[in-house]
């Protein structure tokens, strides 16, 4: 029987561990590593005993977003399901940006598309000096709408318009000049570097933590109403089933060239 997609393991001093766990794929997320952080942090809020949550990816990288092959299928589905699949998405994401406890990502790798979304929603970020990161949406013909408001709190959204607008690549050094990342670390010393701060966050009580977050996400108005919420799903799934995007999924699968690219490319 195959390991779960989402590892979730907990210690005995209420620290929570949750792994994505597709190595194989540079853990790219489906709908079942969707599901499965879902069901995570649903776990970890609901366990008194829980105090802190990390989170990581299994084996050479952190996270390389979401699986192609897997919005090819979703190309698909009825307009109704694509819709839910992206209320899916966005509530992974949102719920983390939202968890009453405290986050740390823990980044090594790459660390592409949604999976810096992922990081801009956690409370800490730890990289290591080999992470590289990138908001590749638009470069396969995909709206990013879903993790901008969480990209704009983390970056600042003059970084966010050249980044999610170029596609470039930037490592860990850029993304904590930016406010990505907090701390940057040698390759291989993310638990060693993770360990201070997971010590003083344990020396905070669990309800001023929790209470002391809900303020500053609704200072910042990083929380999203549900009515944009909405209006976000919605604008991802109609541009998910897209020519465009179609044009960009399909030129991945075929190993080509999408054809806004210039010819000399």
């Amino acid at each position: 029987m195959s390991e779960p997609v989402v590892l979730l393991t907990k210690d005995a001093r209420g620290v929570a561990t949750v792994t994505i766990n597709r190595p194989e794929v540079n853990n790219a997320y489906n709908g079942e590593v969707v599901q499965g952080l879902l069901d995570a942090f649903a776990a970890c809020g609901s366990d008194d005993k829980v105090r802190v949550v990390v989170l990581r990816g299994n084996g050479k990288h952190f996270q390389a977003g979401a699986d192609l092959r897997w919005l090819n299928e979703i190309g698909a589905l009825s307009p109704e399901e694509n819709v839910a699949v992206s209320r899916r998405t966005a509530s992974a994401v949102c719920g983390l940006n939202d968890f009453p406890k405290p986050t740390v990502a823990l980044v090594h790798g790459g660390c592409f598309g949604g999976g810096v979304g992922i990081v801009a929603a956690c409370d800490v970020v730890i990289a290591s000096e080999d992470a590289l990161f990138a908001i590749t949406e638009a470069r396969w013909g995909v709206m990013a709408g879903i993790i901008v408001p969480h990209l704009n709190a983390a970056m600042g959204p003059r970084n966010v318009r050249r980044y999610a607008l170029t596609c470039e690549r930037f490592g860990a050094a850029k993304a904590a000049e930016m406010g990505l990342v907090h701390e940057v670390c040698a390759t291989g010393g993310l638990d060693a570097a993770a360990g201070p701060v997971i010590d003083q966050l344990l020396l905070s009580a669990p309800v001023a933590i929790s209470e002391t977050k809900q303020v500053i996400l609704d200072h910042a108005n990083i929380s999203l109403s549900d009515e944009y919420f909405e209006e976000l799903v919605a604008q991802h799934a109609a541009k998910r089933q897209s020519d465009e995007a179609a044009e960009g999924l399909n030129s991945f699968a075929e190993k080509r060239n999408p054809a806004w690219y210039p010819a000399d490319a």
